[in-house]
């Protein structure tokens, strides 16, 4: 299904079930390619619900041995700033659901580390570590191989909120917002980073979700009130996984 094409195409799975096992597959076809390509792969992970369901059908055994985590690293897309143990954050979300369960190399897993640091030092020594990682430059915005985003149904995506100045960030891979309606400091990539990915991709679920999704890809363009808009990956794909009840309200095509 299309709709207006340079927002992304949307692939509708029945229910969250068949969303996981189809975003699982896109995820390892992701990996095979990237490690025949450079011999690694750079998954981004995202925190919420939906994709708790879907970090525990990969750690599942079924599923824990089709990609080559040895060569996986795992980098987040925002945290909120709180320590790593915190039920809050989302690396001990996917902590729990995923890694718990793979035998993959710790210096592999590059949370955000929000000990001990303020904010602003967080943020910067993230995009340090990424910079590091890809041996990129100032000025250049490296490529990770797969990027997975949700949205919430106010039309955030990562820790981008409607009306807040880091929409407008240019030339920063990672920064800090305190964000008002969330009364909560939050760390988080930005577009230009993400735009840069080889594959951004979307996980959605739930009929809370129909109306923004609408919304982000038929509605006017309106950054600043709706984030998602702002994910338009340079060369990369961008692709919208959801299920029947999240594209409920989308024209039939």
């Amino acid at each position: 299904m299309g709709g207006n094409m340079d927002r992304g195409k949307v692939e509708i799975s029945a229910d969250p079930k068949a969303l996981f096992e189809s975003a699982a597959q896109r995820i390892s076809q992701a990996a095979h390619a990237a490690i025949a390509r450079s011999g690694r792969f750079s998954l981004v992970l995202t925190g919420g619900s939906t994709p708790k369901g879907l970090y525990q059908l990969l750690a599942s055994d079924g599923w824990r041995g089709k990609i080559e985590w040895s060569k996986t690293h795992l980098f987040w897309g925002d945290e909120r700033f709180v320590p790593a143990s915190d039920a809050q954050s989302n690396y001990a979300m996917a902590k729990t659901a995923l890694l718990d369960h793979l035998d993959i190399p710790a210096e592999h897993v590059h949370r955000i580390v929000t000990e001990n640091v303020n904010p602003v030092d967080c943020a910067n020594g993230y995009e340090e570590e990424i910079r590091e990682f890809f041996h990129s430059p100032a000025g250049v915005f490296p490529a990770f191989d797969l990027i997975l985003n949700g949205m919430g149904s106010n039309r955030h995506t990562l820790s981008l909120f409607p009306g807040r100045p880091t929409l407008k960030e240019k030339a920063r891979l990672v920064v800090a917002d305190y964000i008002p309606e969330v009364s909560m400091n939050r760390i988080t990539m930005t577009a230009p980073l993400v735009n840069a990915g080889r594959s951004v991709v979307f996980l959605l679920s739930g009929k809370d979700k129909a109306e923004a999704l609408k919304d982000v890809l038929y509605g006017a363009e309106d950054i600043d009130a709706k984030p998602a808009q702002a994910i338009r990956p340079k060369h990369g794909e961008l692709v919208w996984m959801v299920d029947r009840e999240a594209a409920a309200l989308l024209p039939k095509s």
